[in-house]
């Protein structure tokens, strides 16, 4: 199994075999909550345009998504775990657009199979790869909208390929704190960057499930 790293919308297209778009901060993160979280189905799309249309063909869809991390207008959430983390989405369809995470998924042309990735399942998402025996595994890390690589996804790509090289790796959240993670702790910027997501998205292995992206749809596999 060859498995190699690659950074933000470039690294998407470069992307081959079985692909695992990383981005914890906070896309796919939020989207392993949701999915715990009993919604129906996530539509993950690259553009606000064909959210807003899908709002517009049905109105019982919830939107969520942001641009550079602000909720988008008229969308129903903003890309934030905590902000959604007593909510029900039973039988509730969501969309969701962000900057970075579902840019990514829209540009990993060439993969043979798609997976989200984040701290929250990445051990599953180990587990899955394992028992597929992909000859080729690309770990794309999406970074801050997709063009400015982050310390956070870099870290759960080491992470995840350590796990799948069976060798030991720290994952370091107290770095994280001081460096890309920084702006969960900034008091000017909380309204848009609640302390408690940056806690929701470095918890390690809490989710027992991978989410795959196939036909434009998230589903999820048990493992």
């Amino acid at each position: 199994m060859k498995v190699e790293i690659y950074q933000l919308i470039e690294g998407a297209r470069q992307a081959k075999g079985l692909t695992v778009i990383i981005d914890v901060f906070r896309a796919f993160s939020l989207e392993a909550y949701l999915i715990s979280q009993n919604a129906k189905q996530i539509i993950p799309v690259a553009s606000k345009e064909l959210a807003y249309s899908y709002k517009e063909k049905d109105p019982s869809i919830v939107l969520i998504g942001e641009r550079h991390g602000v909720i988008l207008p008229g969308f129903d959430y903003g890309n934030s775990p905590s902000q959604v983390k007593n909510i029900s989405f039973e039988n509730k369809v969501i969309v969701h657009t962000t900057s970075a995470g579902t840019q990514g998924l829209a540009n990993a042309i060439h993969a043979n199979e798609i997976l989200t990735g984040s701290f929250v399942n990445a051990k599953a998402i180990a587990s899955y790869i394992e028992s597929k025996h992909p000859e080729e595994v690309s770990l794309v890390c999406m970074g801050w909208e997709g063009n400015q690589e982050t310390q956070e996804d870099t870290m759960c790509a080491q992470y995840i390929k350590s796990l799948l090289e069976h060798r030991e790796y720290k994952v370091d959240i107290n770095l994280l704190k001081r460096t890309s993670g920084a702006k969960f702790f900034d008091p000017n910027q909380m309204d848009v960057f609640p302390t408690e997501d940056f806690f929701m998205c470095t918890k390690l292995n809490i989710f027992p499930f991978v989410l795959k992206y196939e036909d434009g749809i998230i589903h999820r596999i048990d493992i």
